[in-house]
């Protein structure tokens, strides 16, 4: 969980340094080699260990002996502001808190509203997320309060589809999402969630996902296969009555820098940025995944997946070494550097339809169109165990939320006979991982509800 490397104060060896610690790792490593040691009988198979494995040089042994893997020490460590080495895996709450059965659900009521599609954790007591019916909301997870931001309205013709992606840039000073018109854009500055800017005259078609390239520049992809390059400065007039009193901001009204059609796309459905490579990736409903240079905004090329069937979701690892791509009935791992498929992670319920994803370090949280939240172990290659229970897998399965109360869609729908769940379009992590915000709603485009829910 926490690695300090101590420094003596006095003498040549820090406290921790007790050659015991030694012996037990040579002992071990000593069980290991006879456990795996070659019989007289020869076989099809034999794997010899590496050199380096079996002769540790005498660096990494003085490392061990200087390190202190004791969370108290990287605590007080921290607390005196000492200078010594020290790290932490920030991942080991959310595998802990999983593993062992400790996430519970707190149902948050949303009304009437219409399917939640995206969100974020503003910090860390505000989620901001967008509906199906074009609301902005911002919930307090400690108040309950529920809090309307105003939509921004441009010149166009009214056109509301629902927003569908917000995003905050690197350094959480801008916000980008969907304005009050589904195919423009609207920057609120943060923390303040004022109106800074309104995009308009880029695409023809609703707005599908946005992503941040750095704190000026993001980019939009929309229904209509097109991307568009945007430059926001965070410079605005204000206007002042005779009392000087700020009566409102007024919004910039921003045009795209470039346009550029998805070659051999349909429906541009979402965007990843690959900050290492410098290369953006986006996903099309046709089953395409697309690169692309953003130092030229120019298409590289595209590669088609093995599945075509409801890729509506994509995800980057951490370390930009991994794409992952939701499909109807499994997850593609896809290498950064080729796009080459890696692995294929079935889905443990057939036809759920992958629609949402996110990293945790090693483990891939996989929202579903059933109602369940799975977690997948990449280092082990295979689905998250319980803890308590070896045989089974970690999920989280969501409650019902609210449904549209029209008897006669129902009954049509089938809904009286089946047991409802709505799809997770959305989840997301707080900075420190021990919780999760996850939303949605009815996976049919013709039933209206919701379900929002904070996992603790």
């Amino acid at each position: 969980m926490a690695q300090t490397r101590r420094v003596p104060v006095f003498g040549s060896r820090p406290p921790c340094a007790h050659q015991s610690r030694l012996d037990e790792r040579n002992l071990i490593r000593m069980t290991r080699m006879e456990r795996n040691r070659i019989s007289d009988k020869p076989e099809g198979f034999v794997l010899y260990e590496e050199p380096d494995e079996e002769e540790e040089s005498t660096m990494p042994l003085f490392n061990v002996l200087n390190s202190s893997y004791n969370f108290v020490d990287y605590v007080r460590n921290r607390e005196y502001g000492m200078r010594e080495y020290r790290s932490v895996n920030q991942n080991y709450g959310t595998r802990h808190l999983l593993t062992h059965n400790l996430f519970k659900e707190r149902s948050i009521p949303l009304k009437t509203m219409n399917k939640v599609f995206c969100s974020q954790w503003l910090n860390g007591t505000q989620i901001v997320f967008g509906t199906k019916c074009n609301k902005l909301m911002v919930y307090n997870v400690k108040s309950y309060e529920l809090d309307q931001i105003p939509s921004i309205k441009g010149h166009a013709a009214d056109q509301q589809s629902g927003i569908h992606s917000l995003k905050i840039n690197p350094s959480r000073t801008l916000l980008a999402t969907g304005a009050y018109n589904s195919n423009e854009i609207a920057v609120y500055r943060l923390p303040t969630l004022d109106p800074v800017a309104l995009g308009e005259g880029a695409h023809t078609d609703s707005i599908f996902d946005i992503e941040w390239l750095d704190d000026e520049f993001f980019v939009s992809g929309s229904r209509d296969t097109k991307l568009a390059l945007w430059q926001v400065q965070d410079e605005y007039q204000e206007k002042y009555d005779s009392d000087s009193d700020l009566i409102q901001p007024i919004t910039q009204f921003l045009h795209p820098t470039v346009i550029k059609t998805c070659k051999t796309a349909l429906k541009v459905r979402a965007i990843t940025f690959n900050k290492n490579l410098k290369e953006m990736v986006t996903l099309s409903l046709n089953g395409y995944v697309h690169v692309w240079d953003v130092e030229r905004f120019t298409q590289r090329f595209s590669r088609r997946l093995p599945s075509c069937q409801d890729n509506v979701c994509i995800a980057m690892k951490n370390d930009s070494s991994l794409y992952a791509v939701g499909c109807r009935s499994y997850t593609l791992l896809l290498d950064s550097k080729t796009l080459h498929t890696m692995k294929k992670i079935p889905a443990r319920y057939s036809g759920c339809g992958i629609r949402s994803l996110s990293f945790q370090d090693n483990v891939i949280t996989i929202g579903t169109g059933v109602g369940v939240i799975m977690f997948y172990d990449i280092r082990a290659g295979k689905y998250l165990e319980s803890s308590i229970n070896s045989t089974k897998s970690v999920v989280l399965n969501a409650s019902k939320g609210y449904v549209c109360t029209d008897e006669d869609l129902m009954e049509d729908q089938g809904f009286q006979q089946a047991k409802y769940t709505p799809a997770i379009y959305t989840h997301c992590y707080d900075y420190s991982g021990t919780r999760l915000f996850s939303a949605g709603g009815p996976f049919q485009t013709d039933l209206s509800g919701n379900y929002a829910g904070l996992w603790q």
